[in-house]
């Protein structure tokens, strides 16, 4: 008796670990801007993976059917998170490598000396911050960041609408784009041995602030890389509030950009939350590249902040003369 019970038992832990691992597939793939959706999308991964104790749980009590069933859903799972570990053959770049930081500095609560020492040690030519105060700029010119990265072009503001790009080559063309919640900004910068390359500093409001809004935001951003000049390179960094999970996120990846995690095999570069009990769970700091490929791509602890920050060494075109 006492066996029958333990293997019903198995039996319904281990269809509720394949369903909940069917559950996580569903939602990489879907579209909804239902907020309970979205909010667990972000954690699809970690509910996939409860398939792979199902598989285990069913093989445990013989119930190959079930083991079958469990395996397949695994097999799925691992097709949709593959492409963060096996890289982009994509768009090898030619031009020489440039080295681009994403920070997120929880307003002026980042350690502005720990930054300015990461963008040193790191050759940093490209930084784009976002949560940026005017006190946070003045904290971070007189870390000596301005020394570093001399271009810069700002819109600070007050708690997380602050957005910015430090350059170490001149900035030109510089635009705010109008209509967000929070500040979204590009610029141009001169780069030698490549020309032009188009910068943006993106930073759509979280799931949190109304998933309509935040979908929205998404697609907006879309449109804006859509527009970008396709004779040209372009970076993107920023705080998507979206992982690679989130649907609304990987439409961006459809056209000629890719994202620097995923063009380098780089894997699950989780980034928040840094100032939790627990480590970082989800990630939600991206870099984006078009007209390039990113070879390296990791994550950077930065004290003071609720994200780790974000760097990769990327490979641009060469200007065609």
């Amino acid at each position: 008796m006492r066996s029958k019970v333990v293997r019903v038992g198995v039996d319904v832990l281990a269809w509720l670990a394949t369903l909940t691992g069917a559950a996580g597939i569903a939602l990489h793939f879907s579209q909804s801007s239902s907020r309970l959706l979205v909010l667990v999308a972000a954690g699809a991964p970690y509910l996939m993976s409860s398939a792979l104790v199902g598989a285990v749980a069913f093989a445990a009590v013989r119930r190959w059917i079930g083991a079958a069933v469990a395996i397949v859903v695994v097999a799925a799972a691992v097709w949709t998170q593959t492409p963060l570990y096996t890289g982009d053959s994509g768009d090898s770049g030619d031009g020489p490598a440039v080295r681009v930081m994403q920070a997120n500095l929880l307003f002026d609560g980042a350690d502005p000396r720990a930054l300015v020492d990461e963008v040193r040690a790191r050759n940093i030519v490209l930084l784009t911050v976002n949560e940026l105060t005017p006190a946070g700029v003045e904290d971070l010119g007189r870390a000596g960041l301005d020394q570093l990265l001399p271009h810069r072009y700002l819109s600070p503001g007050r708690t997380a609408t602050g957005t910015g790009i430090w350059s170490s080559y001149p900035l030109s063309e510089t635009v705010e784009f109008d209509g967000f919640v929070l500040n979204q900004l590009s610029a141009t910068a001169a780069i030698p041995d490549v020309g032009p390359v188009t910068v943006y500093a993106f930073h759509p409001v979280p799931p949190v602030y109304g998933t309509h809004v935040w979908a929205d935001e998404l697609s907006r951003l879309r449109e804006i890389l859509d527009r970008s000049p396709a004779s040209r390179p372009a970076i993107v960094g920023g705080d998507f509030n979206a992982t690679y999970d989130h649907a609304q996120y990987r439409s961006m990846l459809s056209g000629r950009f890719g994202d620097a995690a995923e063009q380098s095999g780089a894997g699950h570069l989780v980034t928040y939350p840094t100032d939790k009990r627990w480590p970082p769970l989800v990630g939600i700091d991206h870099i984006l590249v078009a007209g390039g490929r990113a070879v390296a791509t990791e994550t950077v602890g930065l004290p003071g902040a609720d994200h780790r920050a974000l760097v990769a060494r990327i490979h641009l075109n060469r200007e065609r003369k």
